[in-house]
């Protein structure tokens, strides 16, 4: 791009939504005797504007990085995207879900804005459908679950992650086998027993040792689950290895983890089959698509964790399509109050989940999604 052409970076600002409401409380079992609330909606997003009139969005960002990020980015050309993802790191790193990971997206999406091409085409090409997985939220009982695994099919979902954890192994097993009773072969099974939820040595719940994770690890695979994920805390990369090495099914993880520094040495120690990077962990997709070459590298399939609930799942979306060995998309779905609906509401005609169980991929430039301007608060 000549330098008549270049586009340089304006202003950034955080967007405040006035459409922000609690739908009501769940709780996850990821933090147990622990209700939150679920929101419709979104508190904020990014804004990138460039001297061309090119505007980039992204997830929002903790304000007390602004000003930092606008010393760096204002004049400069977000093409330069690889070393503004490094200077970002050293001067404006924020904390996980906090961070510069809106920065970045919004970047991306200026840059297939200036393009006119969705950034998936940008990384890669691939499909423009993929599969969502339902996440489910919360324990609650075996018929439940297995009553919401049968309304989710009949919607149309093709796959399906049950949390499990519960004081007993028997329960835990239980829960599964219910849900995969009810729906057959209908639908995918995956299990998440949320053991990486701290960096420390505590989480609340049920803590398992290695014992725990070996005996549900056989009896999952036992009765056909796709995978396990997260059965230790996420630096126990030699136990996890011993426990991949002993079952076939496959062992997923990796949501809490860092830095490419990290998911090297998981590859290197084989600790899992399925690497499941976050981009408001990593801070943007610049470090992801790293992630995504590691992974074909050593073999591994690629399941990004779920996004944030709105448009860092639209750039998961992107990601998955363009990469051929990313099966499937995770969604947090655990309606009604946990409906991943109620995220996506901050956008114009989002996509949605159709009735072959496939997402398409948005087709406009960058993410391809618009923001749903009534929704934005008047200054």
């Amino acid at each position: 791009m000549s330098e008549k052409n270049r586009l340089k970076i304006t202003d950034v600002k955080i967007i405040p939504f006035k459409e922000y409401r609690t739908i009501g409380e769940m709780e996850p079992a990821w933090d147990p005797g622990r209700s939150r609330p679920h929101d419709f909606g979104a508190e904020s997003f990014v804004e990138i504007h460039t001297d061309q009139g090119l505007t980039g969005i992204g997830p929002s960002v903790d304000a007390r990085l602004i000003p930092s990020i606008k010393e760096y980015l204002l004049g400069e050309d977000p093409f330069d995207i690889e070393r503004h993802a490094h200077v970002l790191r050293y001067y404006a790193w924020g904390a996980a879900y906090h961070g510069t990971a809106g920065v970045d997206i919004a970047l991306w999406d200026l840059i297939g804005k200036a393009t006119g091409q969705p950034l998936y085409k940008i990384w890669g090409g691939g499909s423009d459908k993929v599969i969502p997985y339902a996440s489910l939220i919360i324990l609650s009982t075996p018929e439940e679950r297995a009553e919401m695994a049968i309304r989710l099919m009949e919607e149309g979902w093709k796959a399906i992650k049950v949390r499990i954890h519960h004081q007993t192994l028997t329960d835990d097993i239980r829960t599964v086998q219910s849900v995969i009773e009810a729906v057959g072969d209908k639908m995918t099974v995956m299990v998440d027993a949320n053991q990486a939820e701290s960096n420390g040595t505590w989480q609340p719940g049920v803590q398992w040792d290695y014992r725990r994770a070996a005996e549900t690890s056989l009896a999952l695979q036992e009765l056909g689950v796709y995978w396990l994920e997260e059965p230790l805390t996420g630096f126990e990369f030699d136990k996890l290895a011993q426990l991949n090495a002993s079952v076939h099914m496959p062992i997923a993880g990796g949501e809490g983890l860092p830095g490419l520094h990290d998911f090297l040495r998981v590859c290197q120690r084989d600790s899992y089959d399925i690497l499941q990077p976050e981009i408001l962990v990593l801070h943007g997709a610049t470090a992801m698509r790293k992630i995504g070459t590691l992974a074909e590298l050593y073999g591994k399939q690629i399941v990004p964790h779920n996004g944030g609930g709105n448009l860092g799942v639209i750039a998961h979306l992107h990601l998955v399509a363009s990469w051929s060995h990313a099966p499937f998309l995770e969604m947090l779905h655990d309606p009604p109050i946990g409906d991943y609906m109620h995220g996506f509401s901050i956008m114009k005609d989002p996509p949605t989940l159709k009735d072959d169980g496939f997402i398409f991929v948005p087709q406009g430039p960058g993410l391809g999604v618009e923001i749903d301007r009534s929704l934005i608060q008047k200054e």
